[in-house]
């Protein structure tokens, strides 16, 4: 026998997020407000990739209290904001890494076709309006060429198969693999120099074997990367936030 769900059984859904803005020092410094079943306290946090400073409360928090924490913490986030690496458009002259290496982008509107590669220039074609998508389709065509073979001999050393890889614009982690050998790797890892992609694409495969991060895992991971990983690690964690700048 069935039973029909009423409202009152339903787990409470929590609100939309909300913009709030913190006044500090004659200026209006911008937070989006969330509420989340799991938080126990209220929390400030930095997301690099949308520019912006998330409060989270629990879903039992009043709202005032809430807000009080962030007009108290109204210093860190102006800090934080500041700190924010510039955004770094795909426009004509802008200089961006190729897997580490700085190229300078040129638009070629004389000429016929896509995008190419001379020296250390990106020269794209075509209309100005039309650049930014033609060289993020270059840049992610560029990564998974390096990526995709890179995949499969280190799966292929754990005697692991690979459903699928896929590219994806992940503002929120480099990599992720799903317990149906499906890796997922940020697209912006094509500005990364090669031992960081090298690092990460370890990470994934050991995963095909162990999905946690025990011991086991760490030791597997090692063992996959060419070089030690606390190299690619720091890198990372100085890094990342700039990674997350490019084409904006």
């Amino acid at each position: 026998m069935s039973f029909p769900l009423f409202g009152r059984f339903l787990p409470k859904a929590a609100p939309e997020p909300e913009q709030l803005t913190i006044a500090h020092a004659g200026d209006l410094l911008p937070v989006t407000f969330l509420r989340s079943a799991r938080a126990r306290r209220a929390s400030l946090r930095v997301d690099p990739a949308r520019r912006r400073i998330v409060l989270t409360a629990p879903l039992r928090m009043a709202r005032g209290t809430a807000v009080d924490f962030a007009h108290a913490q109204a210093g860190w986030i102006a800090a934080r904001l500041r700190r924010l690496p510039a955004r770094q458009p795909f426009a004509d002259g802008a200089e961006v890494p190729l897997f580490g290496e700085p190229h300078r982008i040129r638009h070629r509107e004389d000429r016929r076709g896509t995008v190419w590669r001379e020296g250390l220039e990106i020269h794209v074609a075509g209309r100005p309006e039309h650049l930014p998508r033609r060289v993020r389709d270059w840049l992610t065509a560029e990564l998974k060429g390096r990526l995709v073979p890179l995949v499969h001999a280190k799966a292929q050393k754990v005697e692991r198969p690979v459903r699928r890889i896929t590219l994806r614009d992940s503002r929120s982690r480099w990599g992720s693999c799903g317990p149906d050998a499906t890796l997922s790797f940020s697209w912006r890892l094509v500005f990364a120099p090669p031992e960081v992609l090298d690092y990460l694409v370890a990470h994934e495969v050991a995963h095909l074997v162990h999905l946690n991060h025990g011991a086991r895992f760490w030791a597997l991971a090692r063992t996959l990367c060419d070089g030690p990983i606390e190299g690619p690690q720091a890198w990372l964690k100085k890094n990342g936030e700039v990674l997350l700048q490019y084409g904006g």
